[in-house]
């Protein structure tokens, strides 16, 4: 649909595509500041584009997993959201206390509080990086704690993305990284960006790295 709208290949309008999320996939949160939340989501692993040595035979539109809940064929990607919108994320190989503790470790204030359900990974994080943690338990029906202390407003954003990425019937997960940034590109115009707001992210012109423009 791009390539029709602009008159050119599909190839070409692809190629441009990463090129113009090239800056945006880095354009991120510096800082997480007051009540910060953080969760994991997933995405199928995905080879789509790749025409040799392929592990697997290849899906339709996107497929399914073949395995039931998570398991390797599912990538998991964290994302972290203070209540002012400031929003990161990261691929990640595997959730394991080493890996969330590193991409949170630069992005967390010092008094900032962390809240996450109740993976354990995020407790032993929290002790790492000398944080406060507010854990809900969402397992056992605990929503909010405390009347301020959820993770709502992370897995809304999660909810967001994963609906938005549905349209592409499957990212490839080597360029799942850029799509993680046009999504953070999208949130900052809550009315949606104007070609021109677009044109000025990809070289990084008048880019503001914690405000969100209402």
């Amino acid at each position: 649909k791009s390539a029709q709208a602009v008159g050119v290949h599909r190839n070409t309008a692809f190629r441009w595509r990463h090129r113009f999320l090239a800056l945006p996939q880095g354009q991120q949160a510096g800082q997480l500041s007051g009540i910060a939340e953080a969760d994991e989501t997933y995405f199928l692993e995905s080879f789509k584009g790749k025409k040799r040595a392929m592990p697997r035979a290849p899906r339709k539109r996107g497929g399914v997993a073949k395995k039931r809940g998570l398991s390797d064929e599912q990538i998991p990607v964290l994302v972290a959201r203070d209540r002012s919108g400031a929003t990161a994320d990261a691929v990640l190989t595997q959730v394991t206390a080493k890996s969330v503790a590193a991409i949170l470790r630069p992005l967390l204030a010092r008094d900032a509080i962390l809240c996450s359900d109740g993976n354990p990974v995020y407790e032993a994080v929290a002790k790492a990086l000398d944080v406060t943690l507010q854990a809900v338990n969402l397992a056992g029906g605990i929503r909010v704690r405390d009347k301020v202390f959820h993770v709502q407003n992370v897995n809304a954003y999660d909810s967001r993305l994963k609906g938005w990425m549905d349209r592409f019937h499957g990212v490839a997960t080597c360029h799942l990284a850029s799509y993680l940034g046009w999504r953070r590109l999208l949130e900052r115009y809550p009315g949606g960006p104007a070609s021109s707001d677009v044109l000025h992210a990809a070289p990084g012109i008048g880019w503001r790295q914690q405000l969100r423009v209402t």
